[in-house]
């Protein structure tokens, strides 16, 4: 059996949170903003079309529980949800918690400054935080 390859740049740019029954959930290394990736665990994926229905269905509602769990986490005003793939052809969905007031706001995430990392200890606090989240929504 052939074991799943994440893309260098989203292994570089996230953490893994958790892994659902279709996608792995990552968070991004900037902590601007409380930010989620997910990433379907299917080789050769670039286009949603590109899976198969019962995949597609799994997708849009693992994207609906993360979206979920981040809103509550983060209190977001709102929750943006895209899928570009213009830097990374495999297909990844960005699940992004939004607050009046954030930096970039009202405008998108992408292309506004430069990432902040997050420090060893806020980085693994938020992260285990989004797991215990993402856990009490399945």
């Amino acid at each position: 059996m052939h074991q799943f390859q994440l893309d260098p740049r989203l292994a570089a740019d996230t953490v893994e949170v958790a892994t659902l029954g279709l996608c792995t959930v990552r968070l991004m290394k900037d902590r601007r903003w409380p930010w989620l990736i997910l990433v379907p665990q299917r080789d050769g994926i670039t286009e949603l079309h590109d899976l198969t229905p019962l995949d597609q269905t799994t997708l849009t509602f693992e994207t609906c529980m993360v979206a979920k769990a981040l809103k509550g986490f983060a209190g977001a005003d709102k929750i943006n949800v895209g899928s570009l793939g213009n830097m990374v052809p495999m297909l990844h969905v960005h699940v992004i918690a939004r607050r009046a007031g954030d930096p970039g706001w009202p405008g998108p995430v992408w292309g506004f400054g430069q990432a902040e990392p997050y420090g060893d200890e806020a980085l693994a606090t938020t992260r285990d935080g989004l797991a215990k989240s993402l856990h009490s929504e399945r």
